[in-house]
């Protein structure tokens, strides 16, 4: 068992005069142990938003490495309004490596953007990776069609002209009526913890226009161990399991796990989620 658990800050700055050289915001928790794992967030969350505050890795002996990806929660905006595609977010995990894990081979945990950004870096290096854990992935590496950038476009312009309360309105008009309020509670509570919400809105611009790969031909070469973590969720469309089911698929190896039919979305069940991919990582790694 880690014998720290507590989160501490972290802030991990670039080199001065360089591209990159903003600040990222991240926590540690727990000690050194089993590999290490680093835990990055999809688009609009924070680094609460994968395993939802639970601290079950770190109790079966993994660090934890929390980060903001760049311009959400307390992390600095990116230098350019566009400076918010794959290349640049995989830039920004390779800081993160470096200066959190040198050295080590650590389990990257990303849901949706964060699975995106970590099959990016991973297809680049994935010799110094122990493996990965793809959460409710979106992108089938192709350009999304006009009709959904419109949609990410409302979004943003909805937040910069009206703040959360902007974002909320834009965000309601496509909501299902059984999930609505739900669905509102949960978007402002995430939305009000970023520092910088126009930055958020450069973000929802440039991430969905972005590719992390070239198709999904291109998970074939991912060479690590990698559990995905599919979804059921009927109330978030955006990420069709049949999508996560691709994925697992293309990967070679790849294990998939859900929650059963009807049953609350695994991915939101921190807890039972962590110890689900602490489970995976002992028989797989």
């Amino acid at each position: 068992m880690a014998g720290r658990i507590e989160p501490i800050p972290l802030r991990i700055a670039g080199e001065p005069g360089l591209a990159g050289e903003e600040v990222v915001a991240a926590e540690g928790i727990g000690d050194e142990g089993r590999a290490p794992v680093v835990v990055l967030h999809g688009l609009t969350a924070t680094r609460r938003y994968v395993v939802h505050g639970s601290v079950a890795l770190a109790r079966r002996g993994h660090r934890m490495v929390l980060y903001d990806a760049r311009g959400h929660g307390e992390s600095d905006p990116a230098g350019a309004a566009g400076d918010y595609g794959y290349g640049d977010l995989a830039g920004d995990l390779r800081r993160v490596l470096a200066e959190r894990c040198p050295g080590e081979a650590p389990i990257l945990i990303g849901h949706s953007m964060g699975a995106h950004t970590a099959a990016a870096l991973a297809l680049s290096r994935s010799a110094g990776l122990a493996g990965l854990v793809l959460i409710c992935p979106a992108s089938l590496g192709e350009p999304i069609p006009d009709e959904a950038a419109a949609y990410w476009d409302r979004l943003a312009d909805g937040l910069e002209r009206g703040g959360v309360e902007g974002f909320l309105d834009a965000y309601d008009e496509d909501l299902d009526p059984e999930w609505r309020e739900t669905l509102l509670r949960i978007a402002r509570e995430r939305l009000s913890r970023h520092r910088s919400p126009e930055a958020v809105a450069d973000a929802l611009r440039a991430v969905p226009r972005s590719l992390p790969f070239e198709g999904l031909g291109e998970l074939e070469f991912l060479g690590v161990p990698t559990l995905v973590v599919a979804s059921r969720d009927e109330a978030d469309p955006g990420h069709p399991y049949a999508i996560a089911e691709a994925w697992a698929e293309r990967i070679p190896g790849a294990e998939l796990i859900s929650e059963d039919p009807g049953s609350s979305p695994l991915a939101w069940q921190g807890g039972r989620l962590s110890r689900a991919i602490a489970d995976w990582a002992e028989r797989a790694l």
